[in-house]
């Protein structure tokens, strides 16, 4: 008995991936953000929160690249440290609800009946729920941790991709691999872990890619509205929010700089799922 072998190790994926020049390019600008953030330690021009309060707000120029705020913060320095936050958030976030939403999806899926309807049901009711109120309250309850803001953002994020599992295992627990295993009298969590869910390595690296983007864009709003990171973090939305008030002045380059780089990254994510979904689609193997 042996199963199919999952698409992202069959020769030729890499080869489709990079063929998507969209992706190829947002998973090279992705990386170089992460770096950049993560890598803020050693590689930011300025130390982090360093102020010049004589120097105030000023615009770009050779010994600030992205200008300064109106406490003389090097903007880049900041925008390095805030991003680590923002990137940090949308990638635990889409690790923990891919999942759990897989691991619900799965079961579902394979265990048809009752179990599969209370946890569509479930996950109609997350569907229907208004989810920026929810975040709101739920973080002016809870406080406004990054760890907060994860849990919360995950018990939300967690339904689509439990529902295109449930779709994908829905198709595959008949076919004869499957049926070959609980021939020999594999049990249900054998059959879950090893023969369907790596069948599934696509759905759910789509999936991951398209929660990172929804997080970060979930964090960006709740920050820009007040209820994101709290000082002394910052994150991307945080700094935007900050700025909010300098649309229309001169000092209008600190809104747009943060802006643009949820803007790039969520862009990149989204070529990147793009890239990893036509890679991984039946049809493109034949090319």
């Amino acid at each position: 008995m042996t199963t199919s072998a999952p698409a992202t190790t069959r020769p030729g994926f890499l080869r489709r991936f990079l063929r998507h020049r969209l992706a190829a390019a947002g998973l090279i600008i992705l990386f170089v953000l992460l770096v950049a953030c993560f890598g803020a330690d050693w590689l930011a021009p300025f130390a982090r929160g360093h102020q010049d309060l004589a120097l105030g707000p000023t615009p770009p120029s050779g010994a600030h690249w992205l200008g300064t705020d109106e406490l003389g913060r090097d903007q880049l320095t900041e925008l390095m440290y805030a991003g680590r936050i923002s990137l940090a958030i949308g990638l635990a976030v889409a690790i923990l609800s891919t999942a759990v939403g897989t691991l619900l999806g799965a079961v579902a899926g394979y265990l048809g009946g009752i179990g599969s309807e209370a946890i569509l049901r479930l996950t109609d009711l997350f569907l229907i729920v208004p989810g920026i109120a929810v975040l709101a309250l739920a973080l002016q309850a809870f406080g406004s941790s990054m760890i907060t803001i994860v849990l919360v953002l995950a018990a939300l994020g967690w339904t689509y991709i439990a529902r295109v599992v449930r779709g994908q295992v829905l198709s595959l627990r008949e076919r004869e691999f499957v049926e070959a295993a609980r021939g020999i009298g594999a049990s249900g969590a054998r059959i879950i872990f090893r023969h369907l869910l790596p069948n599934l390595a696509g759905v759910i690296a789509v999936g991951i890619s398209l929660s990172v983007a929804a997080a970060i864009i979930a964090e960006s709003t709740l920050s820009y509205l007040g209820y994101g990171v709290q000082p002394p973090q910052t994150s991307w939305g945080s700094l935007l929010s900050q700025a909010a008030g300098y649309l229309g002045t001169p000092q209008a380059y600190l809104l747009y700089t943060p802006g643009l780089l949820i803007l790039v990254a969520v862009l990149c994510v989204n070529f990147i799922g793009d890239g990893l979904r036509d890679a991984l689609d039946p049809r493109g193997r034949q090319l």
